[in-house]
């Protein structure tokens, strides 16, 4: 949890967008080791496939291919960001923060006897989830796949050169 805050402080405070970048790696591994501590083993493997997998690949190839010459004043090519707003990031940052704990001071979360513990196994949500999704609700799953290969069929054909 610490190496997580600690890579997201970094992704806020750095100035060089691929340092970033690699910090907001370091920030969704976090995450996801933090759904398997919650034992919600299905929404890791998603964070990771969806957000190290696509996310944060894309941003790094298009931190790498851009045509900017970087910060040649002091002899370097970094691509550094010219934004000011950090103290606005504190503040937003400190207001869900703060809204984060109040919610869970808040909260009632039932407790679990030790006896009671014992006798639970742990099982897998990625069996159940799997089984969910082919069973009762195959149609929207299948009518989100169509809607997707449709923005992808599009997006192919907005970026073509030649438009007919």
């Amino acid at each position: 949890m610490v190496l997580t805050l600690a890579s997201a402080l970094v992704v806020l405070l750095t100035k060089n967008v691929l340092y970033a970048a690699f910090s907001l790696l370091g920030t969704f591994l976090g995450v996801s080791a933090l759904y398997v501590l919650a034992g919600a083993d299905f929404l890791a493997v998603a964070q990771i496939l969806v957000y190290v997998g696509g996310v944060l690949v894309l941003l790094i190839f298009g931190v790498m291919l851009t045509n900017q010459q970087g910060n040649k004043s002091r002899g370097r090519n970094d691509i550094t960001t010219e934004s000011s707003n950090r103290v606005l990031g504190v503040f937003v940052m400190l207001g869900f923060s703060a809204t984060l704990l109040y919610t869970f001071g808040r909260a009632r979360f039932l407790t679990i006897q030790d006896s009671l513990f014992e006798a639970l196994e742990p099982t897998s949500t990625t069996q159940t989830i799997g089984v969910e999704l082919m069973t009762n609700y195959v149609l929207p799953f299948e009518v989100s796949g169509i809607l997707l290969m449709a923005v992808l069929i599009g997006a192919a054909y907005l970026s073509t050169k030649t438009k007919n």
